[in-house]
């Protein structure tokens, strides 16, 4: 029988990082879906990793957006990082919304709208086979929250990843770490369209332009790495 209780979030700890103190990190984003020409996730991981914050040494990789493919190149990611990977922040675009969100659990299922770009379209699957119904993320998602806000970037707690490949990338994640990477944490951020890409579309959409989506994860990147307890404030929502 397939357990039905999410795990809980393990304590938060500061990122162990490498013997000169750098805290090694892994970035990924995903390949344009769904008609776009850009996906602003992949753009905003390639340019943390050229410029990372302070004390962090980035590796941006960019995932298919294809169920089951995205997870392959994910686990050779955290793979080919090596031991002294500490931290691991996948982001993927969500289309509408107004700000970074930090995402707080995945789920342990694939329900798709729409097609990946391979042409699959999962329907009430798991995206792992008698895994856990939930994770909760283990980074300090109210602090990272707040440090973007304090950055000057908007940005919220999400209380769902949706059903698509981003949280499938999500879920994968979580029970890549706590199965076999326990001394990894590891969660998920969203990222609103770029302006280029809400400006092709009616109505027009709320966006956020790459440089500033930048801005906000490279806080969030740093107080993910850094943050020892949570902050403990309202992130919760009505519906």
């Amino acid at each position: 029988m397939t357990d039905t209780t999410p795990t809980a979030p393990t304590p938060q700890r500061t990122a162990s990082g490498t013997p000169d103190g750098t805290v090694k990190v892994l970035v990924t984003g995903f390949e344009p879906f769904g008609g776009e020409s850009v996906n602003p996730s992949w753009q905003v991981a390639e340019q943390l990793a050229a410029h990372p914050p302070a004390g962090l040494d980035i590796t941006a990789v960019r995932l298919s957006c294809v169920f089951g493919t995205a997870l392959e190149e994910l686990r050779a990611a955290v793979d080919a990082a090596g031991e002294d990977l500490a931290l691991v922040v996948s982001l993927g675009q969500a289309g509408g919304r107004p700000d970074l969100t930090v995402e707080r659990v995945a789920i342990n299922v694939d329900d798709a709208r729409i097609p990946d770009n391979a042409g699959r379209q999962p329907v009430d699957e798991p995206v792992v086979p008698g895994g856990p119904a939930a994770y909760f993320s283990t980074l300090p998602i109210k602090a990272c929250a707040a440090a973007s806000r304090a950055a000057g970037v908007p940005a919220s707690v999400s209380q769902t990843a949706g059903t698509f490949v981003c949280n499938h990338v999500f879920y994968g994640l979580a029970h890549l770490l706590a199965t076999e990477r326990p001394g990894i944490r590891g969660g998920f951020v969203h990222v609103p369209y770029s302006p280029e890409q809400a400006a092709a579309l009616s109505p027009v959409p709320p966006s956020l332009s790459v440089p500033d989506a930048v801005r906000g994860l490279a806080a969030i990147l740093t107080a993910a790495a850094r943050t020892t307890t949570d902050i403990r404030v309202t992130g919760g929502a009505t519906h």
